[in-house]
């Protein structure tokens, strides 16, 4: 515990220290600047002037972002500061020493005055001012006008991504600390490129200040030596000239890599990673360019008068890179690839086995016992790709993706059988007969072969069981066998159609306004929620899909809605009137040889009905009282009706009035899950009518 106190402390007194020590070097720059200093100080401070300058550079290009070199402009006016201390140290001790030679001003001046100038003044006095040329005229100049434009367009920019951040807050798309962080982040890019604006200056004035010192150390060397230590003018021109040359450049080279630095950094712009990797990584990202390049200097090698072999060179490395670059590339992103779907794979794994994935509900289910599960895992792909063709087939047959479908197995169940959930529910189960077909009967005898009778699970029909040994046979009595697959998809596709209303999510139904055009768009802003919520509307369209009737026109049914939502506020009312503006579909979807057959109540039933309805002083139904009576009697004699009429084989719709339709579709769809109920007025002009009778 003792030791844990006193940490804190530990690191206070550490930060302490260099506070300290940073303070004490820049007073110790300061001072330079009017206490002489000994000549071995002196190329101690130049070397630490060029070592710093090579460290800014090196930084300057391997950071990310230029916000993460955000000290740059103080590192740069503390870099600055130590030339120029140097400088005019090194002056004075030129001024005050020069007589007694190259290395009167310490052996570094000496030795770029001997090594860089080649022993020739006017050499390192050619160089010197190459060197200020490059370092004024180019980077410097270019650097300052670039953190000009990115320091104006930065602050112009500022109240946008204010603005931008408030709109993905308040959206839900980042919290409040992501949101701080991105403001803090946007604060300092400002005070960045401000400051950068700024601190180009110091590197525009450290070159001219170069200069100036350098003339005045020239000049004034020549006077001194000549008046002061009676030397000769060439003995003094050449001495001076060249420790002030020599100087110059020591100053220069420093002042030169630092500017480098600081066009690296502001012409970095919104590039992400180190330097190299932005560099090289887009120039070599299109090996095309590359192979023309190489070409090129092909052309070049083989020119007369030409050197060959630098061309060939960088010919062969160019056209090797083209030829690697895209190889590396497409491993890259395969290595990427898998370690996405790696990752992917966990966070499956991690789900499925968390707690919460317990309470996750899955809206289809097909859930397969053990023994069928292995009889069907030979044929799980085509398993998978006939329902994909199923979910297309309802996608245009309804006009609404239906959910993804979960295949799973549960060794709970029958191991033959199966079971259908919709929404975590069982709706339906079977158990199916392994290496047997099954062969739909109605009312045909049974083929003269072994079988057992049973009923088809989609519709209830007669059916039986027949080995597949006997498939042969069957097929010769006129009779079509039906594998297991095929009749548990069967099942499958029926259960979902009449659950299809359970099936149209808020999220379904949001997803099929977003793809509307933007007229009907504008459409629905003028009725919702003016007259009616979105839950609403989604209310109706179910309404709709329970009767299954088509939502594919949503346009239509938006138009309907529009009509007639400014007078009525429940839905059922609303799906009337929108029935019978979609007439034409409604009976086009129902028609049989280009006919539409219908069975309609009758006179007595019409008027039972009608007076069933009780109406409001306006004359909208607000009750339908039917005597229970009447209700079992209707049931039995339309059950009589209709049940012969489905034996005869025939297609068709029971007829109501219109305002008892509803209530009439509500009693049939107990017994005849599948037969549509139309009203007169949903009958659309010029269908051609097959009347089967009446229920009377």
């Amino acid at each position: 515990m003792a030791v844990d106190a006193l940490k804190p402390a530990t690191v206070a007194e550490s930060k302490s220290r260099r506070d300290i020590g940073f303070a004490l070097g820049v007073t110790f720059i300061l001072t330079v600047l009017f206490v002489p200093i000994p000549p071995m100080f002196i190329d101690m401070g130049l070397a630490l002037s060029i070592s710093l300058s090579v460290l800014i550079l090196m930084v300057s290009l391997w950071i990310e972002k230029p916000l993460d070199f955000s000290a740059f402009p103080t590192v740069l006016l503390l870099a600055t500061m130590l030339r120029l201390s140097l400088n005019i140290a090194t002056t004075r001790v030129i001024l005050q020493y020069g007589n007694e030679g190259y290395n009167a001003a310490g052996h570094v001046i000496g030795g770029f005055s001997q090594f860089v100038m080649g022993g020739d003044f006017v050499i390192g006095l050619v160089v010197f001012v190459i060197l200020i040329t490059v370092n004024f005229m180019v980077i410097t100049k270019g650097a300052t006008r670039i953190a000009e434009v990115g320091a104006r367009f930065t602050l112009d920019a500022i109240p946008g991504k204010q603005m931008a951040i408030d709109a993905d807050l308040s959206a839900g798309l980042i919290d409040d600390k992501q949101a701080q962080l991105r403001r803090r982040e946007l604060e300092e890019e400002s005070s960045f490129f401000g400051s950068m604006d700024g601190a180009s200056k110091f590197v525009r004035g450290d070159a001219i200040a170069g200069l100036i010192i350098t003339a005045v150390n020239i000049f004034g060397g020549i006077i001194i030596g000549v008046t002061r230590h009676g030397m000769d003018a060439a003995s003094a021109a050449d001495v001076f000239t060249k420790l002030s040359v020599g100087d110059g450049l020591v100053s220069q080279i420093p002042a030169l890599i630092v500017s480098l630095a600081a066009g690296l950094l502001v012409s970095k712009g919104g590039t992400r990673g180190a330097a190299q990797s932005a560099v090289l990584g887009q120039l070599g990202y299109y090996p095309r360019a590359l192979w023309v390049a190489a070409g090129l200097m092909i052309v070049l090698a083989v020119m007369p008068g030409l050197p060959m072999l630098p061309f060939l060179f960088l010919a062969s490395l160019m056209a090797f890179t083209a030829y690697t670059v895209p190889r590396q590339r497409a491993e890259i992103e395969r290595k990427a690839e898998v370690k996405r779907q790696q990752e992917e794979a966990k966070v499956k794994e991690a789900e499925r086995v968390s707690v919460k994935e317990s309470l996750r509900i899955v809206e289809i289910e097909l859930v397969l016992g053990k023994q069928l599960s292995a009889h069907l895992m030979l044929s799980r792909d085509e398993l998978a790709h006939r329902v994909q063709k199923m979910r297309r087939r309802y996608a245009s047959r309804f006009g609404f993706v239906v959910p993804e479908i979960k295949l799973s197995d549960d060794f709970s169940i029958d191991p033959k059988g199966y079971e259908i959930k919709i929404h975590g529910t069982a709706v339906a189960s079977q158990t199916l007969r392994l290496g047997a077909f099954l062969v739909v009967l109605g009312d045909a005898p049974p083929p003269d072969v072994p079988h057992d009778i049973t009923k088809e699970p989609a519709f209830g029909l007669r059916a039986a069981w027949v080995s597949e040994s006997f498939a042969s046979e069957v097929r010769r009595s006129g009779f079509e066998p039906v594998d297991t697959l095929s009749v548990l998809l069967t099942h499958l596709s029926e259960v979902i159609r009449n659950n299809l209303a359970q099936l149209l999510s808020y999220k379904d139904m949001r997803g099929l306004i977003d793809r509307l055009e933007p007229e009907y768009k504008r459409l629905i802003e003028e009725v919702i929620p003016a007259h009616m919520s979105y839950s609403g509307l989604q209310a109706v369209l179910k309404l709709l899909l329970a009767e299954r009737v088509s939502i594919r026109n949503l346009n239509l049914i938006l138009e309907a809605i529009a009509e007639i939502a400014p007078h009525v506020r429940r839905s059922e009312p609303i799906v009337e009137h929108v029935r019978m503006r979609m007439a034409q579909q409604i009976c086009g979807d129902l028609l049989h040889n280009g006919q539409l057959s219908v069975l309609r109540l009758g006179n007595r039933w019409d008027l039972a009905f009608h007076q069933a309805l009780k109406r409001d002083p306006k004359g909208d139904v607000v009750e339908f009282d039917i005597d229970p009576r009447l209700v079992e009697e209707f049931a039995t004699e339309a059950s009589k009706v209709i049940r012969a009429k489905m034996d005869q084989g025939e297609n068709f719709a029971l007829v109501a009035a219109p305002d008892a339709r509803p209530y009439v579709r509500m009693m049939i769809e107990r017994i005849f899950v599948n037969l549509p109920v139309l009203s007169h007025l949903e009958i659309a002009r010029g269908v051609e009518i097959k009347a089967l009778g009446s229920i009377s």
